[in-house]
């Protein structure tokens, strides 16, 4: 089970993260911020307005397919509804999901929300070396 509180640690132990408001985390993107979690709100009557559910979190994800394995891999801890059909977030059951997992969904939401400059700068560089390696080793010398 996961806490407010920890939910509120591991968001803000991210790089340019902030919180907007209670448990509303975006992230720095350029001069300005995307969200990457936030208190699901949900309609419990259809005439009267969504209500927040303290104990369930929208997270964002990277894509669609991201979205479908969460929600195929656990069930009773990753739901969504028909407000977020075609978007991808997650709703989490904080009763159900460790802190391991929601560290590691956050950092997923957080990467898919920062600049594009700034995603996949780790795995470009480890990548990258081997392939300039591969072509030097094939290049024929100059006569």
């Amino acid at each position: 089970m996961v806490t407010h509180e920890d939910v509120r640690t591991l968001a803000l132990a991210l790089p340019d993260t902030r919180e907007d408001g209670p448990l509303v985390f975006s992230v720095r993107n350029g001069d300005k911020y995307k969200g990457i979690a936030w208190p699901w709100r949900e309609r419990v009557h259809p005439r009267k307005p969504r209500v927040v559910n303290h104990d369930v979190l929208a997270v964002r994800v990277a894509d669609l397919d991201a979205k479908e394995l969460l929600l195929l891999s656990d069930p009773d801890t990753f739901f969504t509804e028909p407000h977020y059909d075609g978007y991808p977030a997650v709703l989490v059951r904080l009763g159900r999901v460790t802190r391991t997992a929601l560290r590691g969904l956050l950092q997923q939401a957080c990467a898919a929300q920062a600049p594009k400059s700034a995603r996949g700068r780790s795995t470009r560089a480890t990548t990258a070396a081997p392939a300039a390696r591969r072509k030097a080793a094939t290049r024929s010398p100059r006569t």
